[in-house]
C-alpha cells in the first residue's frame, strides 16, 4: 500500500501529555543547566571546543551516510593538496559545509532572530559545492519528495507533505518557533520533529534539523553559547530515532517522540559536559607543561593553536600561532620529544611535516566519557 503524504497538524500538537513528561522535563533541564554552567566556566569556548564542533559535523553527516572521521577532516584541512579519492573528498566537503553553516548561524544570531530566511541561508551553505549542490540549495521544495529504500515512491517508508502544503506548514512552524511555551525543551522537541517531517528541502533536511537544536537552545536562553552537540546520541540510537519520528507521522505519537528527545537532551548534556570538562582540564594541564618543556615566550600561543586544530602541518602551526618559523620548529621538536604531539608524516622537500595532538583527539572522538 502506498504511504500517503503526511499532513502536519497545527502546532503545538493537541495531544501532549504534559503531566507524564514533568519528571523528564525537570531532569533534562537540570542536566542542560549543569552543562551550561560548565560552558560559562570555559574562558574561550569557541576556541577550546572547536574540535567538538567539527566532530558534531562528522556525526551529523554520518547519520546521512558519510564515512569520513574527524581525523580525516583535520588531515585534509592541514594539507588540502594531499590526493584523496572523490568519495572521501565529497564526504569531507559535506562536513566542512555543516561546520561553516553552524558558525554562520552563530554570527547571524548576534544581530537577528532565527527564522525561515536564516534556515534557508544555512541550507545554501550546507549544500554548496557538495553532493547536493544541484538540489536547489536554499530553496523550499516545489516537488514531492519521499524517504524509501529505492527510487519508487510506491515503496516509500515516509512521504512528507505535498508541495502545496509546505509553505503553510512552515509558516505554522515559524510562528510556533517565535511563541513562548510551557517548557522550551518540549517546544524544541516538537520543532525539530515537525521540521524533519515537513522535509522542506530536496536534500539536507536531517542535518539542518539537527543544527537547529543548539541554535534554538541558544536563542531561547537555555545555553549561553550555541554549543550543544546532539548527533552522537542520535547516531548511536539511529533506528529508534527514525522510528520515533515515523511514529509521529504514522500514529500521531508525539508523546513517544518527546520522551525520546528529552532523554537524548539529558544524556547528551551529561556527555557534552564531561567532554568539555576534560578538554578544559587538559588545557590547564598544558598551560603548566608546555611552558616548562619549551621555555618559550610563545608557549601559550602554541597551546591555543594545538587546541584549535589538533591535526596540523608545521606550516599551519606557525601561521595559526603567529610564531616565527625557527621558534616554532623548536617548540614542535620539544613537544614531540616530550610525547605531547605525535608525528603523522615527516616532511620532505617542500612538504611540511604533519602532526597530531592525540590526547585532545581521544577526548573529542571518544564514544563515552
Amino acid at each position: 500500500m502506498t504511504v500517503q503524504p503526511y499532513v502536519p497538524e497545527p502546532l503545538p500538537p493537541a495531544g501532549i501529555d504534559w503531566e507524564t513528561h514533568i519528571p523528564q522535563i525537570a531532569s533534562a533541564n537540570r542536566a542542560l543547566a549543569r552543562y551550561d554552567g560548565i560552558l560559562q566556566a570555559i574562558p574561550n569556548p569557541r576556541l577550546l571546543l572547536s574540535p567538538l564542533l567539527t566532530q558534531e559535523a562528522v556525526l551529523s553527516s554520518r547519520i546521512e551516510g558519510t564515512q569520513a572521521s574527524l581525523e580525516d577532516v583535520l588531515r585534509f584541512e592541514a594539507n588540502p593538496k594531499e590526493p584523496i579519492g572523490d568519495a572521501a573528498l565529497a564526504d569531507i566537503q559535506e562536513i566542512i559545509n555543516y561546520r561553516e553553516a553552524l558558525n554562520t548561524a552563530v554570527e547571524a544570531l548576534k544581530t537577528r532572530r532565527l527564522d525561515l530566511a536564516l534556515v534557508c541561508d544555512l541550507h545554501r551553505i550546507l549544500l554548496a559545492g557538495s553532493r547536493g549542490m544541484d538540489r536547489e540549495p536554499g530553496c523550499i521544495r516545489t516537488i514531492q519528495n519521499f524517504i524509501g529504500r529505492d527510487a519508487h515512491i510506491e515503496h516509500a517508508i515516509y512521504v512528507p507533505p505535498a508541495p502545496e502544503d509546505v509553505p503553510g506548514a512552515l509558516g505554522d512552524w515559524e510562528a510556533y518557533l517565535q511563541r513562548e511555551e510551557k517548557d522550551v525543551l518540549v517546544q524544541l522537541s516538537v520543532l525539530k520533529a515537525q521540521f524533519e517531517l515537513i522535509h522542506p528541502f530536496c536534500d539536507g533536511n536531517g542535518r539542518i534539523g539537527r543544527m537547529l537544536v543548539p541554535l534554538i537552545l541558544y536563542e531561547k536562553g537555555l545555553i549561553g553559547s550555541p554549543m550543544f552537540y546532539i548527533s552522537a546520541y542520535l547516531e548511536r540510537n539511529r533506528p529508534v530515532y527514525y522510528e520515533r519520528l515515523l511514529a509521529v507521522s504514522r500514529d500521531g505519537d508525539w508523546n513517544g517522540w518527546i520522551a525520546f528527545f528529552l532523554h537524548a537532551i539529558e544524556e547528551q548534556a551529561g556527555a557534552n559536559g564531561r567532554r568539555a570538562t576534560a578538554i578544559l582540564d587538559l588545557y590547564n594541564e598544558m598551560k603548566r607543561t608546555v611552558p616548562e618543556v619549551t621555555r618559550s615566550q610563545y608557549a601559550i600561543a602554541a597551546i591555543d593553536a594545538l587546541f584549535k586544530t589538533p591535526v596540523f602541518s608545521s606550516a599551519e602551526f606557525y601561521e595559526q600561532a603567529a610564531i616565527p618559523k625557527v621558534s616554532g620548529a623548536k617548540i614542535l621538536k620539544d613537544l614531540e620529544e616530550n610525547e605531547l604531539v605525535q608525528v603523522l608524516q615527516r616532511g620532505a622537500g617542500r612538504r611540511a611535516s604533519m602532526y597530531a595532538f592525540p590526547r585532545l583527539l581521544a577526548i573529542t572522538e571518544g564514544d563515552r566519557l
